[in-house]
């Protein structure tokens, strides 16, 4: 009985092994990814009053959460037994990233930044603020769910060839990891102007290291959230380029010989403006049909 109860210990011991050792792995496969749903993130919990924010970033991450919940299974079980689905999802899902970064420049050249959506949320009424709230957590929410499908499949490609169990430990921890990392980050520069105000309340109006950590919290934030909705935008065009680069051979074989990053880019712009202009197209034709 107690020989039995050790090589179960041992058989587990082994097993955490080789989850760590490709967890490692996954991990190095999936940074970028991971640095982009930031980028992503941070940007879409944004642009919000103060005292919005967490409430707003806190459903985002739930939402996030209920993503993994249902893309988890669904990656074993395609990988399992319809492999040949995960490329249209991936194809589908970079389309829709590209059309949200050709809509944000479209955003960029109105110039409709930040600081105006934030005026125009204070000028709405408490119904029209939870609607425009509720409207952008779908929005989030959504590319959430397709930025998960990527890294989620990225995770399992690396261990592809190893038992299911194996598969399941190593691409759970990666899509639980990625969701507290990411979203943990992003709470914590969102209220970093929370953070700065407090330095200098507690250093009483007395000049020093706490005054002035303060002053640069609060005054720095805007352009780390700008410089991030900047970086959300061309992260979104270079994952939308990225999935069409790697997925579709003539593809790739058009731009085997360019840098990776303009090849991305110039894919992900193309593929963006493609969709950008089917959606106006779609509209015009509804609302013609309407009249």
């Amino acid at each position: 009985m107690a020989s039995g109860f050790f090589a179960l210990l041992d058989d587990i011991a082994a097993l955490m092994d080789d989850v760590l050792a490709m967890t490692k792995v996954a991990t190095k496969k999936t940074a970028g990814i991971l640095a982009d749903d930031l980028a992503v993130n941070a940007e879409k919990a944004s642009g919000f009053v103060s005292s919005r924010e967490l409430p707003v970033l806190w459903a985002i991450t739930k939402g996030s959460f209920l993503n993994k919940i249902i893309i988890l299974p669904a990656a074993f079980l395609l990988s399992a037994f319809l492999p040949q689905a995960i490329i249209p999802i991936l194809l589908f899902g970079g389309a829709y990233l590209g059309y949200e970064g050709i809509h944000k420049i479209q955003d960029y050249i109105s110039r409709k930044n930040n600081t105006q959506r934030i005026e125009e949320m204070i000028n709405l009424s408490a119904e029209e603020v939870l609607l425009k709230e509720k409207k952008k957590i779908k929005s989030a929410i959504f590319i959430d769910f397709i930025l998960s499908i990527e890294i989620i499949i990225l995770a399992l490609g690396t261990v592809i060839n190893e038992p299911l169990k194996i598969q399941i430990f190593v691409v759970s921890i990666i899509a639980v990891m990625a969701t507290i990392a990411v979203y943990g980050l992003v709470a914590l520069l969102v209220r970093m102007d929370d953070a700065g105000y407090s330095l200098i309340a507690s250093s009483k109006g007395v000049a020093g290291f706490k005054k002035s950590l303060g002053s640069g919290l609060v005054t720095i934030l805007p352009f780390i959230i700008k410089a991030l909705g900047y970086i959300g935008t061309l992260a979104m065009i270079l994952v939308a380029g990225g999935i069409y680069h790697h997925n579709i051979h003539f593809i790739h074989d058009i731009f085997h010989s360019w840098p990776s990053l303009l090849a991305d880019f110039t894919i992900g712009l193309t593929v963006g403006l493609i969709a950008f202009l089917m959606v106006k197209l779609i509209m015009n034709l509804t609302r013609k049909k309407g009249h």
